[in-house]
Protein backbone atom coordinates (compact mmCIF):
# COMPACT_ATOMS: atom_id res chain seq x y z
CA UNK A 1 0.00 0.00 0.00
CA UNK A 2 1.35 3.44 -0.96
CA UNK A 3 2.34 5.69 1.88
CA UNK A 4 -0.10 8.53 2.43
CA UNK A 5 1.41 12.03 2.14
CA UNK A 6 2.07 13.98 5.29
CA UNK A 7 -0.43 16.62 6.34
CA UNK A 8 -0.10 19.81 8.31
CA UNK A 9 -1.38 17.90 11.36
CA UNK A 10 1.54 15.45 11.11
CA UNK A 11 3.96 18.39 10.94
CA UNK A 12 2.39 19.99 14.02
CA UNK A 13 2.62 16.73 15.99
CA UNK A 14 6.25 16.13 15.06
CA UNK A 15 7.28 19.73 15.85
CA UNK A 16 5.17 19.72 19.05
CA UNK A 17 3.35 22.89 18.09
CA UNK A 18 -0.17 23.85 17.05
CA UNK A 19 -1.45 23.64 13.49
CA UNK A 20 -1.83 27.43 13.54
CA UNK A 21 1.85 27.84 14.38
CA UNK A 22 2.84 25.62 11.44
CA UNK A 23 0.65 27.75 9.18
CA UNK A 24 2.23 30.96 10.46
CA UNK A 25 5.74 29.61 9.84
CA UNK A 26 4.94 28.41 6.31
CA UNK A 27 3.36 31.76 5.45
CA UNK A 28 6.29 33.77 6.84
CA UNK A 29 4.00 35.56 9.28
CA UNK A 30 5.46 37.68 12.11
CA UNK A 31 5.77 36.87 15.83
CA UNK A 32 7.27 33.38 15.42
CA UNK A 33 10.38 32.73 17.50
CA UNK A 34 13.51 31.37 15.73
CA UNK A 35 13.28 28.17 17.81
CA UNK A 36 9.70 27.45 16.79
CA UNK A 37 10.47 28.23 13.16
CA UNK A 38 13.47 25.87 13.17
CA UNK A 39 11.42 23.03 14.73
CA UNK A 40 8.63 23.41 12.19
CA UNK A 41 10.95 23.57 9.19
CA UNK A 42 12.86 20.54 10.44
CA UNK A 43 9.60 18.59 10.74
CA UNK A 44 8.55 19.72 7.26
CA UNK A 45 11.87 18.53 5.86
CA UNK A 46 11.80 15.13 7.61
CA UNK A 47 8.20 14.42 6.65
CA UNK A 48 8.55 15.75 3.12
CA UNK A 49 5.47 17.88 3.66
CA UNK A 50 4.35 20.03 0.70
CA UNK A 51 1.21 22.12 1.30
CA UNK A 52 -1.09 22.25 -1.70
CA UNK A 53 -2.61 25.54 -2.76
CA UNK A 54 -6.10 24.05 -2.63
CA UNK A 55 -5.65 22.80 0.93
CA UNK A 56 -4.27 26.13 2.07
CA UNK A 57 -7.17 27.97 0.46
CA UNK A 58 -9.70 25.68 2.18
CA UNK A 59 -7.97 26.21 5.50
CA UNK A 60 -8.55 29.95 5.44
CA UNK A 61 -9.80 32.84 3.39
CA UNK A 62 -6.66 33.31 1.32
CA UNK A 63 -6.01 31.94 -2.17
CA UNK A 64 -2.23 32.53 -2.04
CA UNK A 65 -2.48 33.98 -5.52
CA UNK A 66 -1.76 37.41 -6.97
CA UNK A 67 -2.76 38.45 -10.48
CA UNK A 68 -0.95 41.04 -12.61
CA UNK A 69 -2.97 42.77 -15.35
CA UNK A 70 -0.92 44.03 -18.29
CA UNK A 71 -1.80 45.87 -21.51
CA UNK A 72 -2.73 43.38 -24.23
CA UNK A 73 -1.98 45.41 -27.38
CA UNK A 74 1.47 46.60 -26.41
CA UNK A 75 2.50 43.22 -24.98
CA UNK A 76 1.43 41.26 -28.06
CA UNK A 77 3.08 43.78 -30.38
CA UNK A 78 6.42 43.27 -28.64
CA UNK A 79 6.07 39.48 -28.63
CA UNK A 80 5.02 39.26 -32.28
CA UNK A 81 7.88 41.51 -33.37
CA UNK A 82 10.26 39.24 -31.41
CA UNK A 83 11.79 42.32 -29.79
CA UNK A 84 10.88 41.02 -26.35
CA UNK A 85 9.14 42.51 -23.33
CA UNK A 86 11.87 43.34 -20.85
CA UNK A 87 9.59 45.70 -18.89
CA UNK A 88 7.28 42.73 -18.28
CA UNK A 89 10.21 40.41 -17.62
CA UNK A 90 11.49 42.75 -14.91
CA UNK A 91 8.02 43.16 -13.43
CA UNK A 92 7.51 39.40 -13.24
CA UNK A 93 11.02 38.88 -11.86
CA UNK A 94 10.45 41.28 -8.95
CA UNK A 95 6.93 40.14 -8.10
CA UNK A 96 7.52 36.39 -8.53
CA UNK A 97 10.51 36.27 -6.22
CA UNK A 98 8.56 38.13 -3.55
CA UNK A 99 5.61 35.75 -3.97
CA UNK A 100 7.92 32.75 -3.77
CA UNK A 101 9.22 33.80 -0.36
CA UNK A 102 5.72 33.62 1.09
CA UNK A 103 4.44 30.59 -0.78
CA UNK A 104 2.35 32.67 -3.17
CA UNK A 105 1.78 32.21 -6.89
CA UNK A 106 1.67 34.98 -9.51
CA UNK A 107 -0.54 34.82 -12.58
CA UNK A 108 -0.18 37.11 -15.58
CA UNK A 109 -3.28 38.28 -17.49
CA UNK A 110 -3.53 40.46 -20.61
CA UNK A 111 -6.26 43.11 -20.62
CA UNK A 112 -7.57 44.84 -23.75
CA UNK A 113 -8.17 48.45 -22.72
CA UNK A 114 -10.13 49.14 -25.92
CA UNK A 115 -12.57 46.24 -25.61
CA UNK A 116 -16.22 46.94 -24.86
CA UNK A 117 -16.15 43.69 -22.85
CA UNK A 118 -13.38 44.89 -20.53
CA UNK A 119 -15.40 44.84 -17.31
CA UNK A 120 -16.78 41.39 -18.11
CA UNK A 121 -13.26 40.10 -18.76
CA UNK A 122 -11.96 41.50 -15.46
CA UNK A 123 -14.92 40.10 -13.54
CA UNK A 124 -14.47 36.64 -15.10
CA UNK A 125 -10.81 36.52 -14.07
CA UNK A 126 -11.58 37.63 -10.53
CA UNK A 127 -14.47 35.17 -10.15
CA UNK A 128 -12.53 32.15 -11.39
CA UNK A 129 -9.24 32.82 -9.61
CA UNK A 130 -10.32 34.62 -6.41
CA UNK A 131 -6.90 36.30 -6.02
CA UNK A 132 -5.73 37.82 -2.75
CA UNK A 133 -4.67 40.91 -4.67
CA UNK A 134 -4.02 42.45 -8.06
CA UNK A 135 -1.03 44.33 -9.47
CA UNK A 136 -2.07 46.88 -12.08
CA UNK A 137 0.45 48.05 -14.67
CA UNK A 138 0.00 51.12 -16.92
CA UNK A 139 -2.40 52.06 -18.40
CA UNK A 140 -4.74 49.63 -16.58
CA UNK A 141 -3.80 51.25 -13.29
CA UNK A 142 -5.63 54.41 -14.43
CA UNK A 143 -8.56 52.78 -16.22
CA UNK A 144 -11.85 53.55 -14.41
CA UNK A 145 -13.45 50.35 -15.73
CA UNK A 146 -10.67 48.18 -14.31
CA UNK A 147 -10.57 50.07 -11.01
CA UNK A 148 -14.35 49.98 -10.72
CA UNK A 149 -14.48 46.20 -11.24
CA UNK A 150 -11.87 45.64 -8.52
CA UNK A 151 -13.56 47.97 -6.05
CA UNK A 152 -16.97 46.42 -6.72
CA UNK A 153 -15.61 42.99 -5.74
CA UNK A 154 -13.52 44.43 -2.89
CA UNK A 155 -10.26 43.01 -4.31
CA UNK A 156 -7.10 44.73 -2.96
CA UNK A 157 -4.87 46.19 -5.67
CA UNK A 158 -1.64 48.15 -6.03
CA UNK A 159 -1.03 50.42 -9.02
CA UNK A 160 2.41 50.23 -10.60
CA UNK A 161 4.26 53.29 -11.90
CA UNK A 162 1.46 55.81 -12.24
CA UNK A 163 1.62 59.53 -11.40
CA UNK A 164 -2.13 59.60 -10.69
CA UNK A 165 -2.98 59.94 -7.00
CA UNK A 166 -6.09 59.08 -5.04
CA UNK A 167 -7.25 55.88 -6.79
CA UNK A 168 -5.70 53.35 -4.44
CA UNK A 169 -2.14 52.57 -3.30
CA UNK A 170 0.66 52.98 -5.82
CA UNK A 171 4.36 52.21 -6.18
CA UNK A 172 5.95 54.56 -8.66
CA UNK A 173 8.98 56.34 -10.11
CA UNK A 174 9.05 60.13 -10.41
CA UNK A 175 8.74 60.54 -14.19
CA UNK A 176 8.85 64.31 -13.99
CA UNK A 177 12.14 64.30 -12.10
CA UNK A 178 13.54 61.71 -14.51
CA UNK A 179 12.61 63.78 -17.57
CA UNK A 180 14.10 66.86 -15.94
CA UNK A 181 17.40 65.14 -15.22
CA UNK A 182 17.63 63.62 -18.71
CA UNK A 183 16.95 67.02 -20.30
CA UNK A 184 19.45 68.79 -18.07
CA UNK A 185 22.05 66.18 -19.02
CA UNK A 186 21.65 67.13 -22.69
CA UNK A 187 21.59 70.85 -21.91
CA UNK A 188 24.78 70.43 -19.92
CA UNK A 189 26.44 69.01 -23.03
CA UNK A 190 25.59 72.18 -24.94
CA UNK A 191 22.54 70.95 -26.85
CA UNK A 192 19.94 73.62 -27.57
CA UNK A 193 18.01 71.81 -30.32
CA UNK A 194 16.54 68.81 -28.46
CA UNK A 195 13.64 66.79 -29.81
CA UNK A 196 11.45 64.28 -28.00
CA UNK A 197 9.58 61.19 -29.13
CA UNK A 198 6.74 60.82 -26.62
CA UNK A 199 5.03 57.63 -25.55
CA UNK A 200 1.35 56.82 -25.86
CA UNK A 201 -0.61 59.72 -24.34
CA UNK A 202 -3.05 57.25 -22.77
CA UNK A 203 -0.21 56.62 -20.32
CA UNK A 204 -0.08 59.52 -17.85
CA UNK A 205 3.66 59.07 -17.46
CA UNK A 206 4.08 59.91 -21.17
CA UNK A 207 2.37 63.26 -20.68
CA UNK A 208 4.37 64.05 -17.55
CA UNK A 209 7.68 63.38 -19.31
CA UNK A 210 6.79 65.69 -22.20
CA UNK A 211 5.57 68.44 -19.89
CA UNK A 212 8.74 68.36 -17.79
CA UNK A 213 10.96 68.21 -20.88
CA UNK A 214 9.28 71.35 -22.19
CA UNK A 215 9.34 73.09 -18.80
CA UNK A 216 13.06 72.33 -18.31
CA UNK A 217 13.90 73.67 -21.76
CA UNK A 218 11.85 76.83 -21.20
CA UNK A 219 13.50 77.36 -17.81
CA UNK A 220 16.82 77.34 -19.68
CA UNK A 221 15.46 80.02 -22.03
CA UNK A 222 14.92 77.60 -24.94
CA UNK A 223 11.26 77.25 -25.97
CA UNK A 224 10.51 73.93 -27.67
CA UNK A 225 9.00 74.20 -31.19
CA UNK A 226 5.83 72.15 -31.62
CA UNK A 227 7.52 70.13 -34.39
CA UNK A 228 10.20 69.00 -31.93
CA UNK A 229 7.75 66.75 -30.04
CA UNK A 230 6.59 63.65 -31.93
CA UNK A 231 3.73 61.60 -30.48
CA UNK A 232 4.73 57.93 -30.50
CA UNK A 233 3.24 54.78 -28.99
CA UNK A 234 6.21 52.95 -27.39
CA UNK A 235 6.88 50.82 -30.50
CA UNK A 236 10.07 50.53 -32.58
CA UNK A 237 8.09 51.74 -35.60
CA UNK A 238 7.11 54.91 -33.73
CA UNK A 239 10.79 55.54 -33.03
CA UNK A 240 11.58 55.19 -36.72
CA UNK A 241 8.73 57.50 -37.71
CA UNK A 242 9.64 60.03 -35.02
CA UNK A 243 13.32 60.10 -35.92
CA UNK A 244 12.49 60.41 -39.62
CA UNK A 245 10.24 63.41 -38.89
CA UNK A 246 12.63 65.13 -36.46
CA UNK A 247 15.79 64.61 -38.51
CA UNK A 248 13.98 65.78 -41.62
CA UNK A 249 13.30 69.26 -40.18
CA UNK A 250 15.17 72.24 -41.72
CA UNK A 251 16.84 72.75 -38.33
CA UNK A 252 17.03 69.19 -37.07
CA UNK A 253 17.64 68.40 -33.40
CA UNK A 254 21.17 67.55 -32.31
CA UNK A 255 19.74 65.36 -29.53
CA UNK A 256 16.61 63.21 -29.16
CA UNK A 257 14.99 62.02 -25.95
CA UNK A 258 12.87 58.89 -26.52
CA UNK A 259 10.24 57.85 -24.00
CA UNK A 260 11.20 54.15 -24.07
CA UNK A 261 13.88 51.79 -25.31
CA UNK A 262 12.07 50.47 -28.37
CA UNK A 263 11.60 53.98 -29.76
CA UNK A 264 15.20 54.91 -28.89
CA UNK A 265 16.44 51.93 -30.89
CA UNK A 266 14.26 53.12 -33.76
CA UNK A 267 16.11 56.46 -33.59
CA UNK A 268 19.46 54.64 -33.72
CA UNK A 269 18.32 52.72 -36.80
CA UNK A 270 17.32 55.88 -38.68
CA UNK A 271 20.40 57.86 -37.65
CA UNK A 272 22.79 55.11 -38.68
CA UNK A 273 20.89 54.63 -41.92
CA UNK A 274 21.58 58.28 -42.72
CA UNK A 275 25.26 57.86 -41.98
CA UNK A 276 25.06 59.94 -38.79
CA UNK A 277 27.58 59.34 -36.03
CA UNK A 278 26.30 58.81 -32.50
CA UNK A 279 26.98 60.94 -30.47
CA UNK A 280 29.16 63.19 -32.70
CA UNK A 281 26.18 64.13 -34.92
CA UNK A 282 23.26 63.08 -32.73
CA UNK A 283 22.92 62.33 -29.01
CA UNK A 284 20.21 59.91 -27.85
CA UNK A 285 18.65 59.33 -24.41
CA UNK A 286 16.16 56.56 -23.64
CA UNK A 287 13.76 55.57 -20.85
CA UNK A 288 13.63 52.05 -19.28
CA UNK A 289 17.25 50.84 -19.73
CA UNK A 290 16.56 47.31 -20.97
CA UNK A 291 19.37 45.04 -22.11
CA UNK A 292 18.86 46.09 -25.75
CA UNK A 293 20.03 49.67 -25.22
CA UNK A 294 22.92 48.55 -23.05
CA UNK A 295 24.17 46.26 -25.82
CA UNK A 296 23.48 48.56 -28.77
CA UNK A 297 26.32 50.22 -30.67
CA UNK A 298 26.96 52.57 -29.06
CA UNK A 299 25.30 51.70 -25.71
CA UNK A 300 22.60 54.24 -24.95
CA UNK A 301 22.33 56.71 -22.11
CA UNK A 302 19.03 55.86 -20.40
CA UNK A 303 16.79 56.52 -17.42
CA UNK A 304 16.74 53.21 -15.57
CA UNK A 305 13.25 52.46 -14.35
CA UNK A 306 13.31 50.31 -11.17
CA UNK A 307 10.60 48.02 -12.54
CA UNK A 308 11.63 44.87 -10.64
CA UNK A 309 11.87 46.76 -7.36
CA UNK A 310 8.49 48.44 -7.89
CA UNK A 311 6.85 45.09 -8.64
CA UNK A 312 8.48 43.49 -5.61
CA UNK A 313 7.18 46.25 -3.35
CA UNK A 314 3.69 46.03 -4.86
CA UNK A 315 3.58 42.27 -4.20
CA UNK A 316 4.92 42.86 -0.70
CA UNK A 317 2.12 45.31 0.10
CA UNK A 318 -0.56 42.87 -1.09
CA UNK A 319 0.92 39.82 0.68
CA UNK A 320 1.40 41.64 3.98
CA UNK A 321 -2.14 43.02 3.86
CA UNK A 322 -3.50 39.55 3.13
CA UNK A 323 -1.55 38.01 6.01
CA UNK A 324 -2.53 40.66 8.56
CA UNK A 325 -6.10 41.15 7.40
CA UNK A 326 -5.52 44.89 7.31
CA UNK A 327 -7.02 47.02 4.59
CA UNK A 328 -4.60 48.61 2.14
CA UNK A 329 -4.44 52.37 2.42
CA UNK A 330 -4.19 54.81 -0.45
CA UNK A 331 -0.60 55.84 0.10
CA UNK A 332 2.26 56.20 -2.37
CA UNK A 333 5.66 54.52 -2.35
CA UNK A 334 8.35 56.32 -4.33
CA UNK A 335 11.20 54.23 -5.79
CA UNK A 336 14.28 56.12 -7.04
CA UNK A 337 15.44 56.03 -10.67
CA UNK A 338 18.96 56.35 -12.11
CA UNK A 339 20.30 58.14 -15.18
CA UNK A 340 22.81 55.75 -16.72
CA UNK A 341 25.19 57.88 -18.79
CA UNK A 342 26.78 55.96 -21.66
CA UNK A 343 28.35 56.56 -25.07
CA UNK A 344 25.22 57.75 -26.93
CA UNK A 345 25.43 61.28 -25.49
CA UNK A 346 28.19 63.78 -26.10
CA UNK A 347 28.84 67.49 -26.71
CA UNK A 348 26.60 69.24 -29.20
CA UNK A 349 28.13 69.46 -32.68
CA UNK A 350 29.57 72.91 -33.46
Amino acid sequence: MAKRPATIIHVAEKARVSVKTVSRVLNNEPNVTPDLKARVLEAVDKLGYSPSKAARTMAGSRSYLLVAFNDRRLTLDNWRSERGNEWIDQMLYGAMLRCERSGYHLMFELVDRESDQLERQITAVLSSLQPDGVILTPPNCENPVVLGALKKRNIPFVRLNTPVRGQGPRVYMDDRAAARQATKHLLGLGHTRIGMIAGDYRFSSSIERVEMFQATMEAAGIPVPEAYVFKGDFTFEAGVAGATALLGLPEAPTAILASNDQMALGVVSVAQGRGMRIPADLSIVSFDDAIGVRMSVPPLTAVRQPVAKMAEMAADLLINASASGDKLGGGSTLVPFELMVRASTGPAPK
